[in-house]
């Protein structure tokens, strides 16, 4: 079952239905061009994107496979405008990534790292409020400096709480992981074929898509490949002390005078079923925006799968 649903790692990002992308923007473009891309066109009022089985087809091709082949490929930031068949509601954030602790992993997650984020927090199919089912998720893409004008590389990640859906309240009450857990909920019964039908599409593209790894940001920075650590999980989880009553989790992120703070945790290994996480550092989120561009042009790079 963890398998037919591992399309919402597919998230907050990729699934397109227009694979004629005729953009210019280069591989290393920077955190100003990027951000005043997902400003550019901000909503007033909520949208409130569905998603259906026939978004995966078209007639003489197969939509979804095409789009997992160009998640996997395609180093690009900013696309032309698409349609995400996963995660089609969403908030663009934008921010720091800092690492404060001592740890043995390398890149963007050795200790004193620290580099402009954006990021796309986001739920499952068309479930945005609290009173549905929602499977909360969040995609980042880590700069290589803090110079919003700087043409650097990136690196990018993907975490989610719960691949079935769970009924927590709020967006800042979960924590999510790149290898989440999946309980079986109406949700999932009810999406099953839909379901079946993505999960194939990304076993097909990739080899394990049940866990997106995280060797991006363990080489982020580093000129030389020959000592890289890269750790098997992250979970990032707000402080406590952040929740605001909201239906809507994207009114919820809504950021006003205070900044949104996630912690960042790491693990690579299991004690008795439990993961042995070790607290690293934290997001710094101060820019929220709700935006066509963030819900229909931001683009997040997957990393294919390495043995």
């Amino acid at each position: 079952m963890k398998k037919l649903w591992i399309f919402i790692l597919i998230i907050i990002t990729g699934c397109t239905q227009d694979m004629n992308l005729k953009i210019k923007e280069p591989t290393n473009s920077n955190f100003n061009y990027v951000w005043k891309e997902i400003l550019s066109d901000p909503l007033s009022k909520l949208p409130y994107n569905s998603v259906s089985f026939s978004d995966l087809f078209d007639w003489n091709r197969d939509i979804i496979l095409d789009d997992a082949e160009r998640t996997l490929n395609d180093n690009r930031d900013i696309l032309e405008p698409f349609n995400k068949l996963a995660h089609p509601n969403g908030i663009c954030l934008k921010g720091i990534w800092e690492i404060n602790k001592e740890n043995p992993y390398s890149g963007y997650f050795k200790n004193s790292s620290k580099g402009l984020i954006i990021a796309r927090a986001s739920t499952a199919l068309s479930n945005t409020k609290s009173t549905d089912l929602r499977a909360f998720g969040l995609a980042g893409k880590i700069f290589a400096s803090t110079n919003p004008n700087e043409n650097t590389t990136k690196a990018n990640f993907f975490v989610i709480d719960d691949l079935g859906g769970t009924n927590a309240k709020h967006y800042t009450d979960v924590a999510m992981t790149n290898e989440p857990s999946v309980t079986t909920t109406s949700a999932v019964v009810k999406n099953l074929l839909y379901a079946v039908k993505v999960a194939k599409a990304f076993s097909t593209a990739d080899k394990n898509s049940g866990i997106r790894q995280l060797y991006e940001i363990s080489e982020l920075g580093e000129k030389s490949k020959e000592n890289i650590k890269t750790p098997k999980w992250i979970k990032i989880k707000a402080e406590k002390g952040q929740t605001i009553e909201e239906i809507d989790f994207r009114d919820e992120l809504k950021i006003k005078d205070k900044k949104l703070i996630f912690n960042i945790s790491v693990a690579d290994k299991e004690v008795n079923g439990t993961k042995d996480w070790m607290d690293i550092g934290f997001i710094s989120f101060d820019k929220s925006v709700v935006s066509n561009s963030c819900d229909h042009r931001l683009h997040f790079h997957h990393p294919k799968y390495r043995d």
